[in-house]
């Protein structure tokens, strides 16, 4: 194959949890939100990957950036998700990703879509493993965004 995917060009071995810009087309730029080292055996389970997904893709259709998100979803690999949103603003998709994950550690009542009318899959969601997940990981994004760090993956030693 000629074509590769950029993803597979960048070296998953130096790849720390953040959030990081993985392209750009155009008007649409693709955050990975990487919530675990990959090839370290800390997967994330499919309840949890599948109810994170549920919580924040409605909490981000519904934000001050509802009109440009484009999709949210999780990565194959189970180590985080995909967030494709119009424009290139990254502090504001990075305030506002972490204002979704705080609601969803803070959330009481039914997951969203959470019937069997509603979802493929209606019976693999669990609340409580969301929220542990979303806390965790707002803090991850709070400390970069602290700390001032960029939005580039994380360079091999070398800069190879």
């Amino acid at each position: 194959m000629n074509n590769r995917i950029a993803s597979f060009s960048v070296d998953h071995d130096f790849i720390v949890p953040g959030m990081y810009v993985s392209r750009i087309d155009g008007d649409v730029t693709t955050y990975d939100l990487r919530t675990r080292k990959p090839n370290s055996g800390d997967y994330m389970d499919n309840v949890t990957m599948h109810t994170v997904e549920h919580m924040m893709a409605t909490f981000l259709r519904n934000s001050a950036i509802a009109g440009d998100v484009i999709y949210f979803g999780p990565m194959g690999c189970r180590t985080g998700f995909y967030l494709l949103v119009r424009g290139q603003d990254h502090e504001n998709v990075r305030r506002e990703v972490i204002k979704a994950l705080k609601k969803t550690a803070a959330y009481e009542g039914k997951v969203f879509g959470q019937l069997r009318k509603e979802c493929g899959n209606y019976r693999s969601l669990r609340l409580s493993a969301a929220k542990k997940e979303c806390a965790e990981y707002a803090k991850v994004l709070e400390k970069q965004a602290e700390e001032g760090a960029g939005f580039d993956y994380p360079a091999p030693p070398g800069g190879n």
